[in-house]
């Protein structure tokens, strides 16, 4: 029996380096084959198009980095999303900050944003969390609507100027700014990818699996949902600033409770707790929006109607079962 024990265990753990080594050649081949897509995108797409799926990308991969490896269910994030938006435009047409300041500015003061609300809202657990986060972000959205000198109110900031990149390049042309927001968003998603796969990942993903264990083994578990709340609102706040100066626009959607609900969408349709998920999930919400502007409200219904869809027949979401079918994590 000794033999027998001897002789299994080594080849059961060279099985799981070779697995684990699989995993890890499969998702460089998914980012590189990203790069190339990105490369070549703004030659058969518009570019604006994909600037907004780039954009929504990034805020469906923050979400998911609280939601999915967190176990923190948001319904607020649009207060981050929304209010680095103001911030960038503001900044950029009010005071004349370059593009990379502005959205550097709307991305901190969601930093800050987060880590006030995410330690009010880490005091409670489950459905009290989220309707804590739901208040307190409709608490941004009506300083939005009754602050006009800052938010321009319902009509929003309009005519952001887009500036010069350091000052040097002009990003009035939309492949130039194509080629910037490209970069923040695989900047965004490696960082996402390497705080996943970090020790301070597992530990998230140790008290989202069981909270009083990990408690019970010394980690302070509080600590580790703030700050990977803090990370969440951070990248939010990013994807919402590079929007505003994409789009030239920040205006009272970024801050409504819909957008909230439309970044869960997007997560659960792509496959909540996948690295790449949230990417499919941006894709094909963005892309029905698009596509499908000419059914005026009903694009709200086919949207509900392919969220039922996925929760009854998938609910892993899209790359959630194309990784269940080729049994690696995705």
């Amino acid at each position: 029996m000794a033999d027998v024990i001897s002789t299994d265990a080594p080849a059961a753990g060279l099985a799981v380096t070779e697995t684990s080594k699989g995993t890890e050649r499969l998702h460089r081949a998914i980012f590189i084959g990203l790069a190339v897509a990105l490369a070549v995108a703004p030659f058969v797409a518009y570019p604006v198009f994909v600037m907004k799926v780039l954009c929504f990308a990034l805020f469906a991969l923050a979400f998911n980095l609280l939601l999915g490896y967190g176990g923190l269910l948001s319904f607020g994030h649009a207060a981050y999303f929304g209010m680095a938006s103001y911030v960038s435009a503001y900044t950029a047409k009010n005071w004349g900050l370059t593009p990379e300041l502005a959205i550097l500015s709307g991305t901190a003061i969601a930093a800050v944003l987060g880590a006030v609300f995410g330690s009010l809202a880490i005091r409670r657990q489950g459905i009290y969390f989220a309707m804590i986060t739901l208040a307190l972000a409709q608490m941004v959205y009506f300083f939005s609507l009754q602050a006009p000198r800052f938010t321009g109110g319902e009509d929003g900031i309009q005519a952001v100027p887009r500036g010069k990149l350091f000052g040097l390049i002009d990003l009035t042309d939309d492949r130039a700014l194509y080629w910037l927001v490209a970069v923040i968003f695989m900047a965004g998603l490696l960082l996402i990818y390497r705080i996943i796969h970090s020790p301070f990942g597992q530990v998230c993903k140790a008290i989202r699996d069981n909270e009083p264990r990990a408690i019970s083994l010394g980690y302070r578990a509080n600590q580790y949902k703030l700050a990977v709340f803090v990370l969440s609102a951070t990248l939010a706040g990013l994807a919402g600033a590079t929007k505003a100066i994409v789009f030239q626009l920040a205006s009272l959607t970024d801050v409504h409770w819909s957008m909230s609900g439309e970044v869960v969408l997007m997560t659960l349709v792509g496959g909540l707790g996948t690295v790449f998920g949230p990417i499919a999930g941006a894709l094909v919400i963005v892309s029905m929006q698009n596509y499908l502007a000419s059914l005026g409200a009903w694009v709200t219904v086919v949207q509900g109607c392919i969220f039922v869809v996925c929760v009854l027949l998938f609910r892993e979401g899209i790359v959630g079962v194309i990784a269940k079918a080729i049994k690696r994590p995705l």
